[in-house]
């Protein structure tokens, strides 16, 4: 029941090449099929997925779940699930109107553009849609790609914190900071239309 719930709330997002749509348990074995992979999960801090029963669960307990709002990124020319995007209550910032970010993409589609293009999205939707005044997301400073999507997304870098995330094998790790407010937003926004 609660997934139907969540599923009427959540509007579906689309891009030029993405569908960004709610979760649903008949997705397990897509998201097994990239989260299995020892490239992906590491990179966020957390383990690859062992089974597709682990991913039906975390697709109840976290996206479905805990998650405010969490897509799966669908390819539309294969219609296959490649990833997932999200926000989260933001764990640096005790404030309503603040969510972090974060995503995951399956490796035969890095470097591709895929997840800019989604991020861009979400970020409209966070701040039109959900009304929020700022939105965080961090990253692991070794994660290059993950830097890449963030820049070209056009987030501020704000600072590290050094040893400040367990990440699921009990490696505490450094923490890079990064924010975009809505007066930024709608000022890069801006400056995009003209």
């Amino acid at each position: 029941m609660e997934e139907k719930n969540q599923q009427k709330t959540m509007e579906p997002i689309e891009t030029k090449r993405l569908l960004l749509r709610a979760w649903s348990s008949e997705d397990a074995d897509d998201l097994f099929a990239y989260a299995k992979n020892p490239n992906v999960g590491p990179h966020g801090g957390w383990k690859p997925h062992a089974s597709v029963e682990e991913s039906k669960a975390i697709i109840q307990d976290l996206f479905l779940g805990k998650y405010s709002c969490c897509w799966a990124i669908v390819d539309k020319k294969s219609d296959k699930i490649i990833g997932s995007i999200a926000f989260e209550r933001d764990t640096k910032r005790d404030v309503p109107t603040c969510m972090e970010l974060g995503y995951a993409l399956a490796e035969e589609h890095w470097g591709k553009g895929y997840m800019t293009e989604a991020v861009e999205a979400v970020i409209r939707h966070g701040f039109s849609e959900l009304g929020l005044s700022m939105i965080a997301i961090y990253r692991d400073p070794r994660n290059q790609r993950s830097g890449r999507v963030i820049d070209k997304s056009g987030f501020t870098y704000e600072g590290t914190l050094r040893r400040a995330h367990t990440v699921y094998n009990g490696e505490v790790r450094d923490v890079a900071c990064y924010s975009m407010t809505l007066e930024e937003h709608l000022l890069r926004e801006d400056n995009v239309c003209k």
